[in-house]
This record gives structure tokens, C-alpha cells and sequence, in this order.
């Protein structure tokens, strides 16, 4: 049982300055607390967000800027959320710029993760050891129309640049359950172009990722070259009730090589918590040395309920890497025979059963195939 409570005051001097501050109390117990682990199920009282904005009007543009402690999601779902399953969300130490015209946004952005490990009352500070830094612009398209329907795009490009280090830079080596310790940088460049066309939804993106990878106790370092592509596209059946649609979201993370200790890192990081409802809401899978295609389904049987559906299947990207976890490397090496992992339906109901209540169930689980079974 989790309970999180946010208690947050919102001050405005003016239409130029707000300060912003937001206290965060999260519980979690039960006759099972295996995994209630400080920092992410659990949170004494503590500041959440606290930061000053200042914003105003510049070469026809609304421009701002906030420094401080916030909430920060200017970025693709694959590579970072929230992280609102476990009891605690991640925040962010630091600043963030913008810029806003009509039909163009850029958001300029250097922040350290918030360390949210300290048990004590209003004990939170900065771990200076996972950064998150890098621009993300978007421009709306010129609207056109695709099949007699109205359509509009958006064209987004980014950087995303990583620090970080701990279990998540750790390298899989092809001893079982071996890791190479160390620390990263990773320089993500992008773009996705989303929207409506015409009756259908939207939302491929590609990433390239370059840095480098230092081996603990000053080994030799190596470049990062890994990418990922990810893309969905959903129609909607015009004219019927219920606004039934169906599409398909198809994924590719890559994986690297365990046996190789020199040369370049190819498995893709994310390390800040990728959006658990766009992959695995099950939390047993990371967006690393993987490849997921699957069906999705929604459907509206009645004004205040919706139904969803996605089935994906995975299999690794490379034979020659580990399966990744949230936040671990699953042990197995050359005993795990193929790439194909298993398959993971996964279905969502929700009813707004009164104004500002939502009732929401998810029903997701992972059927692993007989070679990650007799593997372990």
C-alpha cells in the first residue's frame, strides 16, 4: 500500500516573477514490504520542488527562465518520465531557458538528479553524479490535409546529454552475472515528427547516441555508439461510437557485445526512467539491447470508460548482450539461447466515474520464452 502526499504553494510577484515550492510525503507499507526501498517507495517529508521563474516577452517570443528544484519531462517517453509507478517521482536540480513563439519552442536545460536516498526529514541533496543537459526544439508544421480529414504535424529535434554512473553505467562482460563497473556520458542527438494525419496518430523518433564509457579504477576508456528507433501509428475507424482504433508500435534499442572489451559500446542507456506504459508496465524490461513490436487497441464502450490494449513481443537486439532490467543486468550469458525474450500483453481500463476521479486498472504480464525460462 503507497500513499504519496504533495502539499505545494504557487506565488506570483507580478507578471514576471513566480516562485514555486512543493513538499512531498510518501508512504508505503503492507504485510509484504520487500522492495518499499527509501527514495523511491518511501519519502519522510521533504522538498519536492522549490525554484524561481522569471519570464517575460522577447523578439516576439514568451521566454522564461526557472532554477531550482522541478519536475522536468521535455523529453521522448523512451528515454525518461516522471517515473510515476514507484511511490516517489523523480526531480531535478538545476535550470532550464525557453523560448515560445507561434509555431516554434526551444527549451535549453542543466540539471543534476535529485538525491532522494537520505531517510532523514528534509534531508534531500543533489547527486552530482547523474546529470541531465542538452536542448529540445519543436515546430508545428503547416497544416494540410491527408484523406479529406484535417492534419497537422510537429517536428521536434533534440539533444540529450547523460551523465551518470553506478549500476546503471555498468557493462555486462560475458562471465554470468558479471558487470564491469564504471561511468558515462552520452550524447543523445534526435528527432521525431507526431501528430495527426488524417485519421490516423503518429509518433516515429530516432536517436543516436555517442559518449564514452570509463572503466572503474582508470581502465581504458571506449566511445558509445548506440541508437534507438521507435514509432507508432494508430487509426481511428471514423463515424463509429466508441472511437475504436487500432495500429502498431515497433521498437529498436541496441544492444552491444559482452565478449568485446575494447572497441565501441553499442547497448543503448537510459538510465532516468523510461515511461513505463509506452513499453512494460511490469517493470522488468529496460529500454536497452531490446526489440518490441506489438499491436495496440483502444476502444470507448461507454462516454466515461476507456479500454486500451498493447501485446507487444521482444526479442534482444544483439544475441551477444545481457537482458536488461530496471536499474540491473539479468545474469545470464551463453547459456540463454536465442534473441527471443517473451511476450507482454498488457491491458488498461479506466472510468471517470465522477468529476476529477478516474478509476484505473492495469492487467499486464510477462510471458518469457522457454530459453529465458531454462536460462534462469
Amino acid at each position: 500500500v503507497m500513499i504519496r502526499n504533495q502539499y505545494g504553494a504557487d506565488l506570483h510577484l507580478g507578471q514576471h516573477v513566480r516562485v514555486y515550492a512543493e513538499l512531498i510525503n510518501a508512504e508505503a507499507g503492507g504485510s509484504n514490504t520487500y522492495g518499499y526501498n527509501t527514495g523511491l517507495q518511501r519519502e519522510r517529508l521533504d522538498l519536492q520542488q522549490g525554484f524561481v521563474e522569471v519570464k517575460g516577452h522577447l523578439l516576439n517570443a514568451t521566454v522564461g527562465a526557472m532554477g531550482g528544484r522541478q519536475l522536468f519531462l521535455d523529453a521522448p517517453v523512451v528515454m525518461q518520465s516522471a517515473r510515476d509507478i514507484p511511490n516517489v517521482q523523480q526531480t531535478w536540480d538545476g535550470f532550464r531557458g525557453y523560448a515560445i513563439w507561434k509555431r516554434f519552442r526551444i527549451d535549453v536545460f542543466d540539471f543534476f538528479q535529485t538525491n532522494k536516498a537520505p531517510v532523514g526529514i528534509f534531508s534531500d541533496g543533489t547527486n552530482y553524479s547523474g546529470r541531465l543537459y542538452g536542448a529540445y526544439t519543436s515546430t508545428a508544421l503547416p497544416k494540410f490535409s491527408f484523406l479529406g480529414q484535417p492534419s497537422q504535424l510537429y517536428l521536434d529535434a533534440f539533444f540529450m546529454g547523460y551523465l551518470y554512473g553506478g549500476p546503471t553505467a555498468s557493462i555486462a562482460t560475458a562471465k554470468v552475472g558479471g558487470l564491469q563497473a564504471g561511468s558515462t556520458r552520452r550524447d543523445g542527438i534526435g528527432g521525431r515528427i507526431w501528430g495527426k494525419l488524417g485519421p490516423m496518430t503518429v509518433n516515429p523518433d530516432g536517436i543516436c547516441q555517442g559518449g564514452q564509457f570509463r572503466p572503474a579504477n582508470n581502465g581504458q576508456a571506449r566511445p558509445v555508439s548506440a541508437f534507438a528507433v521507435n514509432g507508432s501509428a494508430v487509426y481511428t475507424i471514423p463515424g463509429l461510437k466508441g472511437a475504436p482504433s487500432f495500429g502498431v508500435q515497433a521498437d529498436i534499442f541496441s544492444g552491444g557485445n559482452y565478449n568485446k572489451t575494447r572497441g565501441p559500446v553499442s547497448t543503448f542507456g537510459t538510465p532516468y526512467f523510461p515511461l513505463p506504459y509506452y513499453n512494460d508496465v511490469t517493470l522488468t524490461l529496460n529500454s536497452q539491447n531490446l526489440v518490441g513490436v506489438g499491436p495496440l487497441l483502444s476502444f470507448s464502450p461507454a462516454p466515461r470508460v476507456a479500454l486500451k490494449l498493447h501485446a507487444p513481443f521482444f526479442w534482444r537486439d544483439s544475441t551477444q548482450d545481457a537482458i536488461y532490467g530496471i536499474g540491473r543486468v539479468y545474469a545470464p550469458r551463453g547459456n540463454l539461447q536465442g534473441g527471443y525474450i517473451g511476450a507482454e500483453p498488457q491491458f488498461q481500463a479506466s472510468w471517470n466515474f465522477a468529476p476529477h476521479w478516474t478509476w484505473t486498472s492495469d492487467v499486464a504480464g510477462l510471458a518469457t520464452s522457454h530459453s529465458a525460462q531454462d536460462a534462469g
